[in-house]
């Protein structure tokens, strides 16, 4: 008898639970984005591809020589939670805009926003989140592997895109694709994009679209965990998250002042060369030489096991670079200071990106020894998005083993104390630095080159 009744709060916790989560699902008020017999409530923008209803479903048609066809709801929509059945015909890509505009005065009223991507291509970005005629992959799936695998291709597929306050996540089929930080727009029409295509084989082919359905309202309720596998991603300014600050995140720069940094070859922070204003850090142009102006800074502190986080941006012809494990003690004379580089420059117009050794002087690269390439994708080059625009610049560094990523797709990867290691440093401008690569820690800099290049939002995690 003790048993039995021991059971009874137990069960009836169970039926409270499962109640409760049925009334909360019953009351989920859901709108009807597509009505599956007409279009009155959308509007066609910028391509021409074709757009019909099958057993009311939404069908977009690709065409040749169109550029990428939009059809866009008329109304606009701040916070929501969205979700829609898709399949799409293998080799053609797609998408489906959100927070999206299109204006007279921007680009002759190109759409431009946030998209979540469709796809069936080998790298497996479905799911993550482009930002279309803007700033490119905000989220590409590259350190989310799980997330890539949850798009099935010739098969429907269950999207759910939530865009509540700065916070944007996906997931496909239940699974948690993109986890994004960011708040360049808050407001939109949401789109079904049918890609532009070059190819005469994917004339014709379809992506369709079902069961198109929208929440605006009580979205806390009803907005889905956080999946632990699917790394947060934050585009906020010289700020950290409440994800981030919990996770052990710090900011190396305060946005404001030089706190935390001094020259590379003094005590105080370098009173020529650099900037500070409106939240950039920024090398000042002198003649293109090395270290000749301000010179490079460095932190105050050493680093060891770290997750650095940096935003860069070039202007034509400059050259810049991040270096890691900076010993301060050595070359006290001309040049820069001595440690391993993330090498920033503009890879089209600088001609140090057509010396050293196999392009291992380029964006991306380990200065001077290891050659950047995408290591993730299989293609499609490093992700660089370009002069005059913001890239980052993340290195992770766990004992031995040390990533270069750039824009969050895997560009370098090596183990400094290897023997392969070693032997490429004794091949390059290092091999007199005696145990280079291997320092137990150092400082982290940001060089001097006499080029224009700012830097933004840097930040690290020490492990």
């Amino acid at each position: 008898m003790k048993t039995f009744f021991k059971k009874i709060p137990l069960l009836m916790l169970l039926i409270g639970v499962n109640l409760t989560t049925s009334i909360a699902a019953q009351d989920a008020q859901w709108e009807i984005l597509f009505n599956g017999e007409n279009f009155n409530a959308f509007e066609q923008l910028n391509g021409d591809a074709t757009y019909l209803i099958e057993d009311g479903a939404l069908v977009g048609v690709s065409k040749l020589k169109t550029p990428n066809s939009f059809l866009a709801t008329k109304k606009k929509y701040s916070d929501f939670i969205l979700e829609f059945d898709v399949m799409v015909d293998n080799g053609l890509n797609s998408g489906v805009q959100f927070r999206s505009n299109s204006f007279p005065e921007f680009n002759k009223g190109r759409v431009h926003g946030y998209q979540c991507e469709i796809e069936t291509s080998a790298r497996k970005w479905a799911g993550g989140v482009y930002d279309e005629a803007r700033r490119g992959w905000l989220y590409p799936l590259t350190r989310n592997p799980k997330g890539q695998e949850a798009f099935k291709t010739g098969e429907w597929n269950h999207y759910r895109i939530e865009a509540i306050g700065n916070q944007i996540r996906t997931y496909i089929n239940g699974i948690q694709c993109a986890n994004l930080v960011d708040s360049l727009t808050s407001e939109g029409f949401i789109a079904f994009q049918v890609h532009s295509i070059r190819n005469k084989d994917d004339n014709g082919k379809k992506v369709r679209w079902r069961d198109i359905k929208i929440m605006t309202k009580s979205l806390e309720h009803f907005r889905n965990p956080v999946a632990s596998y699917a790394d947060e991603i934050s585009y906020l300014d010289n700020t950290l998250t409440a994800n981030e600050l919990r996770k052990g995140y710090r900011l190396l720069w305060d946005s404001k002042t030089s706190t935390g940094w001094k020259s590379a070859n003094g005590n105080d922070f370098p009173k020529n060369g650099w900037s500070i204003k409106e939240g950039t850090l920024a090398v000042e142009s002198s003649n293109g030489s090395e270290s000749e102006n301000g010179g490079d800074i460095v932190t105050i502190d050493t680093f060891s096991d770290f997750e650095l986080s940096v935003d860069f941006k070039l202007t034509e012809g400059a050259n810049s670079g991040i270096k890691y494990f900076v010993n301060t003690l050595l070359n006290k004379g001309k040049g820069s200071a001595i440690g391993m580089e993330f090498q920033v420059l503009d890879d089209r117009n600088h001609p140090d990106a057509k010396k050293g050794e196999n392009g291992n002087r380029t964006v991306g690269s380990l200065y001077d020894l290891i050659r950047a390439e995408n290591r993730t994708t299989g293609g499609r080059g490093k992700n660089f998005k370009g002069i005059n625009e913001w890239n980052n610049a993340r290195i992770l560094v766990r004992g031995s083993h040390v990533e270069h990523w750039l824009n969050h797709v895997l560009v370098v990867s090596y183990n400094r104390h290897s023997q392969a290691f070693l032997a490429l440093v004794e091949k390059s401008k290092y091999k007199n630095w005696e145990g280079f690569g291997t320092w137990p820690d150092g400082h982290i800099l940001l060089q001097d080159h006499g080029n224009d290049v700012a830097y933004k939002n840097i930040k690290i995690k020490e492990f």
